[in-house]
């Protein structure tokens, strides 16, 4: 199989589960990825945003991922996050990853300091240079201050083989299919993921290869099913499930960040998880909870 190939359909980025200190909850986390595997998602991604990377300390990064690869054991592909705002700090998580030997990892540019074209083009550069396993660029300017431009995914898909593809995570469609019109040409095989979860069926028809939804951890039977009626042609199905998405997709304004909203979401669908969230944010209170039970009333859940 080539190493694009498996990178395809549902991959919801996992939160990380924790108990009220802070620490790992492994029989949590363990649940929660049963509950995915079992849904027949396409694959994981472990430690995005909505994993929390960005309130963990290095170790509890490094225990998290070691605890959920070896968890999932191959069952299912593994995109592994390992961002940051130092290059040498991905590279040591990036390492790591070579050690776990997952899937692919994925990469924000970083973030804090504004950065020309050329300084993020060496970030990725250096960083998939330094690396055996696969690289997936996370473009998410809405958190980092900066847009990755078509030229510049362009640029490093011809010009880096171990570049593999994108999550987009732009709320604005026409950048995604500006990618696939751009980038394809140059790179057939690259993996073009939406990152906002009602983008994903747009992103399917234009010719992209699925999404990173995190309503796929408490609502599968959306998402996983958007994927699996576009993939037999079941048209019906795919717009039916395709609105109740929508309905869905507010969850993510409810609170900010969301960390806490799709925590308990996952429990009220019947998931026995802690809901604790990693310091600033805290879990979603009873305001939080009545707009949540709201959302989900209204998309049918």
């Amino acid at each position: 199989m080539m190493q694009t190939e498996k990178f395809h359909g549902v991959f919801p980025p996992v939160p990380t589960i924790v108990n009220a200190q802070g620490e790992l909850d492994k029989k949590g986390m363990a649940t929660l990825l049963d509950h995915l595997i079992a849904n027949q998602v396409n694959g994981v991604l472990l430690l995005g945003s909505g994993g929390e990377f960005c309130h963990m300390t290095k170790e509890q990064r490094l225990e998290a991922a070691e605890f959920c690869v070896q968890h999932i054991n191959h069952r299912i592909p593994v995109l592994l996050g390992i961002s940051s705002t130092c290059t040498q700090d991905v590279i040591h998580y990036g390492l790591h990853a070579d050690r776990l030997e997952v899937d692919a990892v994925l990469v924000l540019n970083p973030y804090y300091a504004r950065l020309t074209d050329d300084y993020i083009y060496h970030h990725f550069k250096t960083v998939a240079e330094s690396i055996k396993t696969p690289v997936i660029l996370y473009n998410f300017p809405a958190l980092t201050g900066q847009d990755l431009s078509i030229d510049l995914i362009t640029r490093l898909a011809h010009d880096i083989p171990n570049i593999i593809g994108i999550k987009d995570t732009v709320d604005n469609i026409s950048h995604i299919r500006e990618i696939i019109n751009t980038v394809r040409p140059v790179r057939p095989d690259f993996v073009i993921f939406s990152g906002y979860d009602e983008y994903m069926m747009d992103t399917l028809i234009m010719g992209g290869n699925g999404g990173i939804p995190a309503t796929a951890n408490f609502a599968p039977q959306l998402t996983c099913g958007i994927y699996r009626a576009w993939c037999e042609k079941e048209y019906e199905t795919l717009f039916r499930l395709q609105r109740r998405l929508s309905a869905l997709s507010t969850i993510y304004s409810l609170d900010t960040p969301f960390f806490g909203i799709i925590k308990k979401a996952i429990q009220l669908s019947g998931i026995d998880i802690p809901v604790e969230v990693m310091p600033p944010v805290q879990p979603a209170n009873e305001a939080h909870i009545a707009s949540l039970k709201k959302v989900l009333q209204r998309a049918g859940l």
